[in-house]
């Protein structure tokens, strides 16, 4: 595995050399660690861990399935998920399996006027299987993108839409 990374990285480290021959080869070695040290943005798929942010009473939530799409879930989709952590008297228990709206992810999504938004963390919205919200608030933000994907009810809910 270390070989295959470290490969792939000497050819994206030598592609950048064939553009530009005066580069030094500790240039090349600062570029390579670089491009491995980067967090890698993915989809939200199976055994993700989600924060909750709403008054369900779950805190922590690990998605079972991404209902749409085969590489897993972005802004506004729809997935199964098991709770792993809850409140003491909360409408949800810990184990129960769940669904739930992705209302903030970390990989980006682009929009129409040009401009991507991206948010530091993974979390999720609980909602039933009409796509009703099990909480009566949602904290932080929220992105309008949720209104083409017919969840008007949980922006009507948020705080603040970003």
């Amino acid at each position: 595995m270390a070989a295959s990374s470290f490969s792939k990285c000497f050819r994206v480290g030598h592609s950048l050399l064939s553009s530009s021959i005066q580069r030094s080869s500790s240039s090349q070695e600062a570029t390579c660690n670089n491009l491995l040290t980067q967090q890698i943005r993915t989809f939200i798929q199976m055994r993700t861990n989600l924060k909750v942010v709403d008054n369900s009473g779950a805190k922590r939530v690990m998605c079972i399935q991404a209902l749409k799409g085969k590489k897993g879930a972005r802004l506004g989709d729809t997935i199964v998920a098991s709770v792993k952590e809850a409140q003491p008297g909360g409408k949800v228990k810990k184990g129960q399996v769940v669904y739930g709206v992705v209302v903030r992810a970390a990989m980006q999504k682009g929009r129409c006027d040009g401009s991507e938004v991206k948010f530091d963390d993974n979390a999720v919205v609980l909602v039933n299987k009409q796509g009703e919200p099990i909480g009566t608030r949602v904290f932080g933000p929220v992105p309008h993108e949720l209104r083409k994907k017919k969840h008007v009810k949980i922006l009507s809910l948020a705080q603040h839409i970003a």
